[in-house]
């Protein structure tokens, strides 16, 4: 192998390690972010202060059952961003939801505004399973 090659596949495994042993923490500051924007509700305890005091995706997990319940009365960019948050969580429950939201693809995150699309680009580029 030539050592150039060499060097370039230590260097792109050297950039891979770093980025992702950031990334659970980039992945729960832009979780946060979603949650700060879609309201404490639906997540965690289902108060601001459980939102305060998280420390972790896991201190934040979508409550389902209650945005199963309450997703049809939001406006179609709040119901396609929640639903896809919700398939980073449960790719089963979020599959669904996305679905019933009339999300077909990924194209049809297209109508979110610049905030939401940033957080769920960072959230694809930082997940690393729940």
């Amino acid at each position: 192998m030539n050592p150039m090659n060499e060097q370039a596949i230590f260097d792109e495994i050297a950039r891979n390690d770093l980025h992702f042993s950031k990334a659970p923490q980039a992945f729960f500051h832009a979780w946060k972010r979603g949650v700060e924007l879609v309201g404490p509700g639906l997540f965690g305890n289902g108060t601001q202060e459980c939102l305060n005091l998280a420390v972790d995706k896991w201190d934040l997990c979508p409550n389902v059952a209650v945005i199963r319940k309450t997703i049809g009365t939001m406006s179609s960019g709040e119901r396609v961003f929640l639903a896809a948050m919700v398939s980073f969580y449960n790719s089963k429950d979020g599959g669904a939801l996305l679905k019933r939201v009339g999300v077909h693809g990924l194209a049809d995150l297209g109508g979110l505004d610049l905030e939401r699309r940033k957080i769920i680009a960072t959230l694809i580029l930082n997940y690393t399973g729940w």
